[in-house]
């Protein structure tokens, strides 16, 4: 999330947005040869709309479900709400706003359903709070009640992460086609990465962490975490030298990982990660998107291996990127293969799609009011949040006549 992003009221905001789509004109190309993590092709882009779904909600980062129709909304001041059947209930999922030091990008920012929570009940949470003076942290384990739609406030404290500033605190969690648990930790703030938590095998910020919380008290280590047994690397990491993955996501169709990564000064960036990759570095302080960072850090070096984004953006275009999902629904099925991302500054909403000899973007305009997460719902069918308090459901038109296709020229420098 980006650092100036202002606290939102509830308020009612009532358009349902019909997009067109428009197409950029060149390949967006991988910086390095993709060989056998080459994506699927995607079908010619559809025309999208956004339907509306429910307001009312204050100040919502995420939306997910939990095996069900239902739908979980994460309010950032620490309250979860349930919207089923296009209604959302008067009564919320859970409410730990007496815990969450809120403000800013602070806040509740992430929920992850288990695997088994349909027998074992459990979800997970990420938000931060004060430890007196200092910020942190805290991955939490709740349980729902008898009740299905109310959770008990009992916590079982999983992991807490000092932070360094009120920014830069990453918030999403996702478990992998692997049963394990992915956590999204930003650098720590405040800007540039003083510190150096992106490259630092010592840190946990700035990095992808995978751990295993299935039957644990706290946490193990998976044994195959490409760190294990390292000395100067934390055992938790998975993947390094990233700025704040805000939001990201698996492709539950492929097993790949896609990371919306904000930028510092100049550059947005999309990571994709192929099934089975791990122990990448993405390049942060030491580049940002393509471009060497001219503030890099210590550790960085003019050979430092990396992996470079498949597609960048710069800042005359959006100031902070709202990553999301592949779309694997079964209603809409020309969306099938397409990456929906998004700006949170500028309201820009855009697919990525490969097209088997580059990558190809789509800009869908007009667009949303501070688009702050995506969501899937139980069958694949992707929604979107505006931070200003309205839930949409991304949905495919036969197109409007009314609205021209523009061409633009492509934003990321091919090889």
């Amino acid at each position: 999330m980006n650092a100036d992003r202002p606290r939102t009221g509830r308020f009612f905001w009532l358009p349902v947005l019909v997009l067109a789509l428009v197409f950029l004109t060149a390949n967006q190309l991988y910086a390095t040869q993709l060989r056998d993590e080459t994506p699927e092709s995607a079908p010619e882009a559809p025309s999208i709309s956004l339907d509306f779904v429910v307001n009312g909600l204050f100040a919502p980062v995420a939306v997910t479900h939990a095996g069900d129709e239902r739908l979980f909304v994460v309010e950032q001041p620490g309250v979860i709400q349930i919207v089923q059947n296009g209604v959302l209930l008067g009564t919320p999922f859970l409410d730990i706003n007496d815990r969450v030091a809120f403000g800013g990008e602070m806040g509740l920012l992430g929920l992850v359903f288990a695997p088994d929570y349909a027998t074992s009940g459990a979800f997970y949470v990420n938000y931060t709070f004060f430890d007196g003076s200092s910020l942190h942290t805290r991955i939490a384990r709740y349980h729902v009640t008898a009740n299905p739609n109310v959770a008990s406030r009992t916590e079982e404290t999983v992991l807490i992460i000092q932070q360094d500033a009120t920014n830069h605190n990453g918030g999403d969690m996702h478990f992998g086609p692997d049963g394990y648990l992915y956590i999204g930790m930003g650098d720590g703030g405040n800007q540039n990465d003083p510190l150096g938590h992106a490259q630092d095998g010592a840190s946990l910020k700035g990095k992808i962490l995978r751990i295993d919380v299935t039957g644990q008290a706290t946490y193990a280590i998976p044994p195959d975490n490409p760190y294990v047994n390292n000395p100067d690397v934390l055992d938790e990491i998975w993947a390094f030298g990233l700025r704040n993955p805000w939001r990201w996501s698996f492709d539950r169709g492929t097993g790949a990982m896609w990371i919306g990564d904000v930028g510092q000064g100049s550059w947005e960036e999309v990571n994709y990660v192929p099934y089975g990759s791990s122990g990448r570095n993405y390049g942060w302080n030491c580049f940002e998107g393509t471009h060497v960072f001219p503030l890099a850090g210590p550790l960085c070096s003019p050979g430092i291996n990396h992996t470079p984004p498949i597609h960048e953006y710069s800042h005359s275009v959006g100031h902070a990127i709202t990553g999301g999902y592949v779309y694997r629904g079964t209603e809409y099925p020309r969306m099938g293969g397409y990456y929906f991302f998004a700006d949170f500054s500028f309201s820009k909403l855009w697919t990525l799609n490969w097209n088997g000899t580059g990558w190809h973007l789509t800009e869908y305009s007009p667009s949303i009011v501070n688009p702050s997460s995506f969501g899937e719902g139980v069958n694949g069918e992707l929604y979107l949040l505006s931070h200003n308090g309205s839930l949409f459901e991304i949905t495919e038109t036969n197109g409007n006549a009314g609205l021209t296709p523009r061409v633009y020229l492509p934003l990321v420098t091919t090889p």
